[in-house]
């Protein structure tokens, strides 16, 4: 598992070493964004990506002479094609990026199929109103009761598995929540970080990779 921690860049900037293994690129921009906060990624080569262990927004800088693919999967470990990742947040994403930000988290999801099966399994009640299953688009209190009925009678397997029995798209509503947790402004989340602590984390993807929280 790579670090995660906090350094100070040259100009006092908080620069995070994430413990993302791989990064999926959604937007790649071979002359720099010129409206980018970061001002060094004004004017060289830069990429927007999410991790695909716990979808950190990211931004780095390629090596010289390396030109990335949307939606190539980048390893972030010490022979990296990238330098530099720092963490970024939904409103620093481009129009690009935006764009292909649902098909991203939709193959990340798919390539982790087993991880995100087992929310189904194991989520529990918020409070005593609120499940958080019901936090998951379009699910409310009946089909949240099927979802925890049909898991009694015994444990999902699958996405075809949960999709059969409870007629939902697990796919579809594990990706729109995840995309709105990335936008922020939610009281509760699920699956990301809120940004600047503004929201409560029930830490899920923690708990789906067996990790203490």
């Amino acid at each position: 598992m790579y670090a995660y921690r906090r350094r100070t860049g040259r100009r006092g900037e908080r620069r995070f070493y994430c413990k993302e293994p791989y990064m999926i690129v959604l937007d790649f921009m071979e002359f720099g964004n010129p409206t980018d906060r970061h001002y060094e990624h004004r004017n060289q080569p830069v990429a927007q990506g999410i991790g695909t262990k716990y979808f950190t927004l990211l931004e780095a800088v390629p090596l010289p002479a390396i030109r990335l693919e949307i939606f190539e999967k980048v390893d972030l470990g010490p022979h990296s094609k990238v330098r530099r990742p720092i963490y970024i947040v939904y409103d620093d994403l481009t129009s690009v990026a935006r764009t292909n930000l649902e098909e991203a988290v939709k193959r990340i999801i798919l390539e982790n199929e087993k991880y995100f099966v087992e929310f189904f399994n194991i989520a529990e009640p918020v409070n005593i109103r609120l499940h958080a299953l019901e936090l998951l688009p379009g699910i409310g209190k009946k089909t949240m009761r099927s979802i925890l009925y049909e898991r009694e009678r015994k444990r999902f397997e699958s996405f075809k598995d949960i999709r059969e029995r409870t007629k939902i798209d697990p796919v579809k509503v594990l990706t729109e929540r995840i995309i709105d947790e990335l936008r922020g402004g939610e009281k509760y989340y699920l699956f990301i970080k809120p940004p600047e602590r503004k929201g409560i984390y029930l830490g899920y993807l923690e708990r789906i990779y067996g990790e203490i929280f």
